[in-house]
């Protein structure tokens, strides 16, 4: 199995910065990507950001030029850092992983437990 353990969350003012962390563990051949995704209340879980192993990052519209992903492969970790927040960045965040157990063989498609970032206005 593989476990997918997240941290950083918290409380911060508009305008604030927090930085999210994600390490991954387990039966892990190689990462293809990890991303992080967050679900705010009454809406659906929409993508953040993604990065590849190769480092080839993917940014949605609405945190462009303010949250950058960065990623350890030595450490099987992801980093979100966020700044300039605003309110509606509020939401729970989860970090995915795309991976492989084996040399050759599928993909699987893992979750975080999600964590918390409430942006006070």
């Amino acid at each position: 199995q593989v476990q997918l353990v997240e941290s950083g969350g918290g409380v911060v003012q508009a305008g604030g910065s927090l930085r999210l962390s994600c390490a991954a563990s387990g039966s892990i051949f190689s990462i293809i990507a990890m991303g992080w995704y967050r679900q705010a209340p009454g809406k659906q879980r929409e993508l953040v950001a993604t990065i590849t192993s190769g480092g080839n990052t993917n940014y949605a519209d609405s945190v462009k030029g303010r949250f950058t992903i960065s990623g350890d492969n030595a450490k099987n970790t992801v980093y979100l850092q966020m700044s300039s927040l605003k309110p509606d960045d509020t939401a729970v965040y989860y970090c995915k992983a795309i991976i492989t157990r084996h040399q050759v063989g599928p993909q699987y498609s893992y979750w975080g437990q999600g964590t918390q970032v409430t942006v006070s206005s």
